[in-house]
């Protein structure tokens, strides 16, 4: 079995005030099913209000981030499914709470992690 990232960035979540309610709802469910199988590992969402770091080799901490990921924000979960079509499936009922689509990656398999 793979572990996937399923991720979606805060921009993407376009959703009327009155309605963050019943997605937070639908979201809640599915990850209540996904734990019910057993697939679901962690997830969250990245703190808007703690500033990211760099930590160099040294220890050298600065107060800045790789270009690539300075918009890395929203949601994410980590399931564990026997295949790729399942994590897209998976995603999909994400997708479909969260009302917005999602990103799907697999995460390469370390047999020391």
């Amino acid at each position: 079995m793979a572990k996937y990232l399923i991720s979606f960035p805060a921009s993407a979540m376009r959703v009327a005030a009155e309605d963050l309610a019943a997605v937070s709802e639908t979201s809640h469910e599915v990850i209540r099913e996904a734990k019910a199988a057993g697939v679901y590992v962690f997830g969250g969402g990245l703190n808007a209000d703690v500033a990211p770091l760099m930590v160099a080799t040294d220890g050298t901490v600065t107060a800045e981030t790789y270009p690539q990921t300075k918009e890395f924000d929203g949601g994410f979960c980590v399931l564990e499914l026997p295949s790729r079509e399942a994590a897209i499936q998976w995603a999909a009922k994400i997708a479909k709470a969260c009302r917005c689509a999602q990103e799907l990656r697999e995460f390469g398999y370390d047999p020391e992690s």
